[in-house]
């Protein structure tokens, strides 16, 4: 009886002090959320990537544009299509979206202040036949007081390109949020003077659309 009970608790005791095992219980305690932060960053680096290459592209295709030949809608159009064939290399189901806006100094460029209107009905946007003032001659009223376009000869262009594609990494299935990456990046940059820059007429009063 006395011998049953001490292997009893000899078998008990050996037990309680075995330690084999334990670091695969351990590892799969932590492997989830090892699994969760290793995604994360390669997301992160992977977007931080593209943004850095998109930038790139940008700076390239913008000096580009800024020669006296980027002043024709056609080159500007090969421009274009150069930078979508460079980012579809990054994600070739990206949708590309491109927009030139043009202003006459790089002062109103930093600014982008909307042109001056008469907010009748205090809904933060010129409409409803609302006067504004038509500073730069173009029948339309601008929130960003630019005009669209390569601009012309001395004019200060803001060139951006916006890419949305869904995510390479599938963190936000685990986690939640959207499943779509978009990176903007842009860059202004003065048009050459290859020829005297044109004024634009005196300011013009007209009404919203």
């Amino acid at each position: 009886m006395t011998r049953r009970f001490s292997l009893r608790r000899i078998t008990a005791g050996a037990l309680a002090r075995d330690e084999a095992g334990v670091t695969i219980v351990e590892f799969a305690m932590v492997a989830p959320v090892l699994c969760l932060v290793l995604l994360g960053a390669f997301d992160v680096s992977h977007t931080l990537y593209t943004r850095a290459a998109l930038q790139g592209i940008v700076q390239k295709t913008a000096r580009d544009s800024t020669l006296e030949s980027g002043a024709i809608t056609t080159q500007q159009t090969a421009l274009d299509n150069k930078v979508k064939d460079q980012v579809r290399a990054l994600a070739n189901n990206a949708t590309i979206d491109i927009t030139r806006r043009y202003y006459r100094t790089f002062a109103e460029a930093s600014a982008a202040r909307a042109e001056v209107y008469s907010d009748t009905n205090s809904n933060g946007t010129c409409d409803n036949g609302e006067p504004y003032e038509d500073a730069n001659r173009n029948s339309s009223w601008d929130k960003d007081g630019a005009n669209s376009g390569q601009g012309g000869a001395k004019d200060a262009t803001l060139y951006t390109v916006t890419m949305s594609y869904p995510r390479f990494f599938p963190i936000y299935n685990l986690v939640g949020g959207s499943n779509t990456t978009k990176v903007t990046a842009s860059t202004v940059l003065r048009n050459q003077p290859y020829s005297d820059q044109g004024t634009y007429a005196a300011m013009q009063v007209r009404n919203c659309t």
